[in-house]
């Protein structure tokens, strides 16, 4: 049972993201994703004032489709971090970035999690939200580590009248909830829930 709640959530967690996630085929045309539409014309504000940015996500299979809409706006090449990225080559990466070689960085939520220091970046954006509040803290806080000179703008995606806003909400205003119900992927709690309650967060019937 377990399974299948997660499974649904995360199919439609990718619907959300771009439909070609979701399909796994298909082109990732901008205009067909409401979330690219929202990155690209970010990323051209971030670009018109010289500053950088790191973009975060959940899922490792939309990170090259991210680097390709970044990189056309940018007009130079980023890079990106996963969890299959050797450590060596992550720290490199991100010596390139701190030293003003790379305007952006993509990196998969939980690749991102330890040993990484972006005090260079003037920009986070979560591409789509994480079960845990405390995780997207603690990636945020990539860019919030000692040396950090600049304020740090933080965007958060929400796709509109979806499931997504039904978490959103319930991370934002119940917290004691998401803590019991959502707070990590493994927990005992999140199979739990009553088909009522399942009901409520996949059919969309407007936050009340």
């Amino acid at each position: 049972r377990k399974f299948l709640i997660l499974s649904a959530i995360t199919r439609l967690k990718q619907i959300c993201n771009h439909p070609a996630q979701f399909l796994k085929s298909g082109p990732w045309t901008i205009s067909r994703s409401g979330k690219f539409e929202a990155l690209r014309d970010i990323a051209q504000t971030i670009h018109e004032n010289s500053e950088r940015v790191i973009v975060f996500t959940q899922f490792a299979q939309i990170i090259p489709a991210l680097d390709e809409l970044l990189h056309s706006v940018f007009k130079a090449p980023g890079a990106t971090i996963d969890g299959s990225t050797p450590a060596k080559q992550r720290m490199q990466t991100v010596e390139a970035f701190q030293a003003g070689k790379l305007p952006y960085l993509v990196l998969s939520l939980k690749a991102a999690g330890v040993g990484l220091n972006l005090t260079e970046a003037r920009n986070v954006i979560h591409f789509d939200r994480w079960w845990n509040p405390a995780v997207e803290n603690q990636a945020s806080d990539r860019a919030y580590r000692i040396g950090q000179r600049n304020d740090v703008t933080v965007y958060k995606f929400v796709a509109a009248d979806t499931i997504e806003e039904v978490i959103s909400r319930m991370l934002s205003g119940k917290q004691q909830l998401a803590d019991q119900v959502i707070n990590d992927l493994d927990s005992e709690n999140l199979g739990e829930l009553s088909a009522e309650a399942l009901l409520q967060a996949i059919q969309w019937r407007g936050l009340n």
